[in-house]
């Protein structure tokens, strides 16, 4: 299977010790595993192949190297070409056109990760800035390490933040007092603060065991049946940006087809026979 997952600046891994477990890593530690453009257009790529391949159940996202799971939006890069560097000369209305082209598919690929129809458990460290946030809010679950240095960064280079932080954060803390804070200051924030308000649902020691939690967890998720799990993450997902009553409603028309599934009686099954269930690709 890892045949598969040949990508220039992500690997992939599939833990021996973790079935059903995909470990993504990116994979530019020379440079704080900061993005531009090639790098995001990938990250589409892993996370769709990932959501379609039915080896896989639960998926890790961490960063390669001690110093930072990411650094963010590599600037530099994005200066000397793509949207940021447009032409003065281009009418405004049409540049706009194309500025508004590039952020929409910018936004896509971090979307990708919420779209993943597997979970998906980021373990974050050293530096987390800017994209990191994006990224982090797209996912279903947050770890970090103590050493982890978090921060809203985009008003520091001249914008407001526009790949999903912005629409993610509040929904994710639920303080939009705190939120309006840290976005607009731009200041940098802790493991422990991650953890008061809660960002994070858990802190660890360093990079490797907050790694190592994350693939715990994603093994706990992945023993579990993908119907369910699936059908978890998709109904928790529409429920947020919809009232309760259309949450109901679209779970009832959910759960009017995933419950004829097998899985129910095997997973009772196991339970009354204390065994531990199996339970087949989706």
């Amino acid at each position: 299977m890892a045949s598969n997952y040949s990508f220039q600046y992500f690997n992939v891994r599939f833990p021996d010790e973790s079935p059903y477990v995909a470990h993504v890593e990116i994979n530019r530690a020379e440079k704080m595993n900061a993005f531009f453009e090639a790098m995001w257009l990938e990250l589409r790529q892993v996370f769709n192949q990932l959501s379609e391949d039915s080896s896989v159940r639960a998926i890790v996202l961490s960063g390669a190297g001690e110093k930072a799971f990411t650094a963010g939006l590599d600037v530099k890069a994005a200066s000397q070409g793509g949207a940021l560097a447009g032409e003065a000369s281009v009418d405004p209305a049409r540049k706009a056109v194309h500025l508004r082209r590039h952020v929409l598919k910018f936004q896509d690929c971090i979307t990708a990760v919420e779209r993943c129809e597997k979970p998906v458990i980021v373990a974050m460290h050293g530096f987390a800035l800017g994209l990191a946030i994006d990224l982090s809010t797209a996912a279903d679950v947050r770890l970090c390490s103590k050493d982890v240095r978090f921060a809203v960064k985009e008003v520091d280079i001249g914008i407001a933040a526009d790949i999903g932080t912005l629409s993610r954060l509040p929904k994710v803390v639920g303080n939009f007092s705190w939120v309006k804070e840290v976005a607009l200051s731009a200041r940098i924030f802790g493991a422990d603060e991650a953890l008061r308000v809660g960002f994070v649902s858990a802190v660890y020691e360093n990079r490797a065991a907050t790694i190592a939690a994350a693939l715990k967890l994603a093994t706990l998720i992945a023993s579990k049946s993908p119907v369910a799990v699936q059908g978890t993450k998709e109904l928790l997902n529409w429920s947020r940006d919809h009232t309760v009553q259309d949450g109901l409603r679209y779970t009832g028309v959910w759960n009017s087809a995933a419950l004829q599934t097998g899985d129910v009686s095997a997973a009772l099954l196991s339970g009354l026979q204390k065994r531990t269930p199996t339970f087949e690709k989706l």
